[in-house]
């Protein structure tokens, strides 16, 4: 009996999904099958030499033995191959560059590649039933496979491993061959919203002559591209979008997407001043904007881009943010209802390494968002640098294949094909709540800005696209000899346009004053702008001792009849003792309580961080799990019915990535105390850009408060240069007026007051808190329940055992360094010294510091003492905010480039010899170089 005769029995379409199952993951596929599959690409891999063919029969020989199989089903598995050869590279062979010729790449898909001949042309094969045509020729079969994978659209989604997602894909692309088929009222509004796009970037160019405005031109079909994903989105169910996008077609996006006035862009262009002198405001194509829209149906959404940066890609980490905290306040039921989408530049989604740090925070517990659309407005030039000199991939949007995202690269000059593929786009999210690129493939018409001379660099892709049509005048010479529209149409559009454009650049110049209009203001409702004067206002921070009480009963028992580490049951047994028999609160437990009081106060509490739930010193034990089944339990998610919700995650190894999602989500949720937290402070520097550009920057440029907060563990114990010091000297440096707190806090009732300020203010503004590492477990480093329920936050604590009228050394000190300082005080009966501990460094505390000197007036020696280098920590912050400052001595490690040495023998002796200086100013070789 034939060995292979049962095969004539199965059907075509079931070789190829097995096949397919195969090619993604043999091991997936049961063991005949693969031995079978594996010897037959052997064979095909093998020479055609290797095929003894006679009359009916072909011979596959594998390692030397030969198995027969009937040709025609050779044959069979011969289109099978050259159809996952479409899908697998058909890509590579597209249609989808408007300017340029396409690389060359090998194999190709001939059929002889694939061990077919022209012979075969006119052979029916049932394989057709593959692509959803029936037993059809190979000539029909391949036309339709050029029809689908190598037009204006190439589709990459053969390396998903999820079946249904890879059968749901070709699906719909399989549909009309992938190509749309609209009707005439569609392919009109797709060639109005082209006009708009298109008219909107002629008008700017002719009246704002030489003006920046970073152009749209060359990539016009992102407009119709968007507008489809919206208005599509809103019918199925989608609330709020959330967008984020660079500089370029910015203006044309809020213009004609967002429905931001035009004449509030003109008034830009202009230059006028700003209404409210408190801003700095920013450049026009950086501003964020919230509108309020119906969609054409009269669906309400709304409508959110946020403020971004020159520095590229860095609000995509801010738009996630965003978009999660719309999501956890107004759609846990469905997540799918806020919608994010990024529009990258190629360039950008490349070479920055923020995009893959975004990606992957797609599927996790703490930052996964429902699937964001990222588009890809590609200009195939960075600056002035060639796509090939940009990336080593083939594509700018490889890094997709990091989370099998499917990626789509579509001409951008075939406005029906980009409108399709935006389709595609948002049912794949909508259906399968993942990610999906479009590579919108077009050019850039002017140089990086339009002042710019492009010929310098690339004179011959310059040339062409001198004499290249736009979009839309491509698709109205389509859409006229299709007979939808006539020849005047298009001017009739044109002037429409164009004329409301003039109406309002008229309206825009009787205006005196810019606007900056308020970002998310709906959220922000009832919160105030302060400046400094108004930061150092009081805050009520107090909470009754009887809710006090019911919060440590609940995260000081462990939930019956579930085992935990012997060593989890001893922690919150000692917590149980800490608070109700000693009176004697650790770190943690300040920490915890302060956390318990908000969540009962209706405020949420969201953390999140490298490894933040168990806590890097393993202090904070937020989540404990149940020893056998790691089931999590967050005791302070138990308070009670009516309490907020207390989310805490161990994030991925990112601070660039996480701070900006953070940021965002601080940004989205005012009344959520949102924090951040270092595993050691200095690794903040990661996240660099998110400080400089948003965190310490974004209320004076783009009218944003943001109430974030960023715990940076710091101090000095001999742990080397990379896990000593959170480089709080760069915060310092960044502050000014208003922007943000700045503390370095010394007891458990100081942090409870502080996250407490936080949240009952009437504003908001960042809060870096430089916290312990050591003190986390300090025997002097307790507060009492009274000074939790009684007390409130202070910028400055006094000496309570000096007596003023003996101090002769005033010392003024923060942090960790205030124990140590102590330890000798105490151990040498230094009565003579006062130590006053700053624990805000920003605003600085003028007023309480300069009472502390009026109190010491018998001091002749007032000392700023710091355990890090002379160039670091917050001496030359100080002398910069302080005047009095100029009169210290001041007593630090000499200047260093790193912040710490590696030895612990030397880096102790040189902490020791500070210790000395302070109460010995003799001793002054702090400052002198060492010879």
């Amino acid at each position: 009996m034939d060995k292979y005769s049962f095969l004539n029995t199965v059907h075509t379409s079931f070789f190829s999904e097995l096949y397919d199952k195969y090619l993604v993951n043999p091991d997936s596929v049961e063991p005949s099958w693969r031995a079978f599959f594996q010897g037959f690409d052997f064979g095909m891999e093998s020479s055609l030499d290797e095929l003894e063919i006679d009359e009916n029969r072909t011979t596959v020989v594998v390692n030397g033995h030969s198995s027969e199989m009937p040709e025609s089903l050779q044959k069979e598995f011969q289109v099978i191959r050259l159809i996952d050869g479409y899908r697998s590279r058909g890509h590579l062979f597209t249609k989808t560059n408007p300017v340029r010729e396409r690389r060359h790449y090998e194999p190709t898909l001939d059929i002889e590649n694939f061990g077919l001949a022209s012979s075969d042309l006119d052979t029916i094969f049932n394989a057709g039933d593959v692509i959803g045509i029936g037993p059809n020729s190979l000539k029909e079969i391949v036309r339709h496979l050029q029809s689908i994978y190598c037009d204006a659209i190439g589709v990459e989604y053969m390396y998903i491993r999820k079946p249904e997602r890879v059968k749901w894909i070709q699906d719909w692309i399989n549909v009309n061959d992938n190509h749309p088929n609209f009707e005439p009222d569609r392919k009109k509004h797709i060639l109005k919203k082209l006009n708009h796009a298109i008219s909107f970037e002629t008008f700017l160019h002719t009246k704002y002559v030489g003006q920046k405005r970073f152009s749209l031109e060359g990539n016009e079909s992102l407009i119709p591209a968007l507008d489809v994903i919206v208005e599509r989105a809103a019918e199925m169910g989608v609330k709020q979008f959330v967008m984020g996008m660079a500089h370029r077609g910015r203006l044309n996006v809020l213009t004609n997407i967002f429905g931001k006035s035009a004449k509030d862009i003109f008034s830009e262009f202009d230059g006028k001043d700003y209404e409210q002198e408190i801003f700095d405001g920013d450049v026009k194509y950086h501003l964020g904007w919230t509108s309020d829209r119906k969609s054409d149906n009269g669906n309400k959404i709304k409508m959110s881009i946020a403020p971004n940066p020159s520095h590229l890609e860095t609000v995509g980490a801010v738009v996630e943010g965003i978009a999660r905290a719309k999501q956890d306040a107004d759609y846990q039921d469905d997540i799918s209802k806020v919608l994010p989408i990024v529009v990258h530049g190629d360039a950008a989604i490349a070479g920055q390494g923020l995009v893959y740090e975004v990606v992957q925070m797609a599927g996790l517990d703490g930052y996964k968002t429902g699937g964001t659309i990222h588009i890809v407005v590609n200009n195939q030039i960075g600056f002035t640098t060639n796509y090939l000199d940009a990336r080593t991939s083939t594509y700018c949007t490889d890094v997709a294949k990091v989370t099998l995202s499917p990626v789509l690269h579509v001409n951008a000059d075939d406005a029906e094909a980009v409108v399709h593929a935006s389709l595609f786009a948002l049912e794949y999210r909508m259906r399968f709540k993942g990610d999906v690129f479009i590579d919108l493939l077009g050019y850039r018409k002017y140089g990086h800005n339009e002042g710019d001379e492009p010929r310098f660099t690339q004179p011959k892709l310059y040339k062409a696209i001198s004499k290249h049509k736009n979009p839309r005048d491509i698709y109205a010479e389509r859409l006229i000899q299709e007979g939808v529209i006539d020849d005047t149409y298009v001017k009739q559009l044109e002037k429409q346009y164009k004329d409301s454009l003039e109406e309002k650049l008229e309206d825009s110049r009787k205006e005196d004053k810019t606007v900056i209009t308020p970002f998310m203001a709906d959220e922000w409702k009832g919160f105030e702008n302060v400046r400094e004067w108004e930061m150092m206002d009081a805050v009520n921070t107090k909470f009754t001792i009887t809710k006090l009480n019911k919060i440590a009963k609940v995260i000081t028992a462990l939930p019956e009849g579930k085992k935990f580490l012997r060593k989890v049951e001893k922690l919150v047994k000692d917590r149980y003792r800490m608070y109700f028999e000693a009176d004697n609160l650790d770190w943690a437990m300040g920490e915890l309580l302060a956390y318990g009081s908000l969540l009962e106060e209706g405020y949420a509490v969201r953390m999140s961080g490298q490894d933040v739930e168990r806590g890097t010193f393993s202090h904070r034990h937020a989540v404990m799990k149940v020893e056998e089944s790691e089931e999590e339990v967050i005791l302070l998610n138990h308070l009670s019915e009516k309490q907020a919700k207390f989310q805490i995650y161990n994030s991925l190894l990112s601070e660039y990535g996480v701070v900006g999602f953070d940021y965002g989500y601080a940004m989205a949720s005012p009344n959520t105390l949102t924090i951040w937290e270092a595993q050691f402070g200095d690794f903040s520097n990661g996240a660099q850009i998110m400080i400089d550009q948003y965190i310490s920057a974004a209320e004076d440029k783009w009218k944003l408060q943001n109430g974030l907060v960023m715990l940076l563990p710091h101090g000095y114990e001999g742990q080397g240069a990379e896990h000593s010091s959170a480089r709080m000297e760069r915060y310092l440096q960044l502050c000014a007026k208003d922007n943000m707190y700045i503390a370095d806090v010394t007891t458990p009732a100081q942090m409870f007051h502080i996250l407490r300020r936080q949240m009952k203010s009437n504003f908001r503004k960042p809060l870096i808190i430089f916290t312990p590492k050591s003190l986390l477990r300090h025997p002097r480093a307790v507060s009492k329940i009274a000074d939790l329920t009684g007390g409130a936050f202070q910028e400055v604590i006094d000496d309570e055992t000096a007596d003023a009228k003996k101090v002769k050394s005033l010392v003024f000190c923060t942090g960790k360094f205030y124990y140590d300082l102590l330890a000798v005080k105490e151990e040498n009966n230094r009565g003579d010294v006062a130590l006053v501990r700053v624990e805000q460094l920003f605003p600085i505390p003028e007023k309480q510091m300069k009472a502390a000197i009026a109190k010491y007036k018998n001091a002749d020696d007032v000392v700023w003492a710091q355990e890090e280098p002379r160039n670091m920590g917050a001496w030359s912050h100080l002398l910069t905010h302080f005047d009095e400052a100029r009169n210290f001595r001041v007593v630090s490690r000499r200047f260093y480039a790193a912040p710490a040495a590696g030895s612990s023998v030397r880096s102790k002796a040189r902490h020791q010899q500070v210790i000395d200086y302070v109460f010995d100013k003799t001793k002054d070789n702090m400052s002198k170089p060492k010879k």
